[in-house]
């Protein structure tokens, strides 16, 4: 991977990052809150000023690993180092049962919009679902995005979970709630180009130049949601 890699895709190529970033496309995101519904139970998200505070920690935590670990995957690192590596940054057996879950839902979905050898052989090596950033990052090198373009994908993503849920859960103003994702939009921006450069030296010193960001609340709070006998989100 060159820096030549962090560039944005071709114009070719765009309707395909619009397509991975919609919540409408059918990976299974629209089940998980992101730990939102863990968040809004504990009190930490009640208005959407609470909401960006919580969007903005995920965002510069699980958000810039997620976001770096897909650009990595995109630039053609090894995806099955990449799934072990992100073992190793994902202490909490109920995210990394998720994030598998995710994986294989996006898995299920990317091999028939664009058919891969890549993504292929991931799925047989990793049956049970690799990481979705890695699957991300496997996608969107077979839809012909760049690592910047994954970066991009992956970080909208660890915020629109959040922002969607609140919604559902705290029915609040969906104009507020836009206006949440609006004013992270320069930080979404900035932190993808971070994730794609983070990728980039990877492909030169090794996985181990990845971030590692942690956020230990919402491993917690993790834990204590699968637990839960009743609850509206998957995660």
């Amino acid at each position: 991977m060159t820096m030549a890699d962090t560039a944005p895709a071709p114009a070719a190529a765009r309707a395909a990052l619009l397509l991975l970033a919609d919540g409408r496309f059918p990976a299974g995101g629209h089940a998980h809150s992101g730990g939102g519904e863990a968040a809004v139970t504990a009190g930490l998200i009640h208005d959407p000023a609470t909401l960006a505070a919580f969007c903005r920690g995920r965002l510069h935590t699980s958000g810039l690993v997620a976001a770096a670990f897909a650009a990595a995957a995109a630039g053609g690192l090894d995806p099955l180092l990449l799934d072990d590596a992100a073992d190793a940054r994902t202490p909490s057996p109920a995210l990394r049962a998720t994030a598998r879950k995710l994986g294989r839902q996006l898995m299920r979905a990317a091999r028939a919009a664009w058919p891969a050898a890549e993504l292929d052989r991931l799925a047989a090596a990793r049956p049970r679902g690799a990481h979705q950033p890695i699957v991300l990052g496997v996608t969107a090198r077979a839809a012909g995005l760049t690592p910047l373009d994954a970066a991009h994908a992956a970080a909208y993503e660890s915020v629109t979970g959040p922002t969607t849920a609140a919604v559902r859960l705290l029915g609040l103003d969906p104009f507020s709630v836009g206006a949440v994702l609006a004013r992270l939009a320069p930080e979404i921006d900035a932190l993808a180009d971070r994730a794609a450069q983070a990728a980039a030296r990877a492909a030169t010193v090794g996985i181990h130049a990845l971030p590692a960001a942690s956020a230990p609340l919402l491993d917690i709070h993790a834990e204590q949601h699968a637990a839960w006998p009743v609850r509206l989100f998957a995660s």
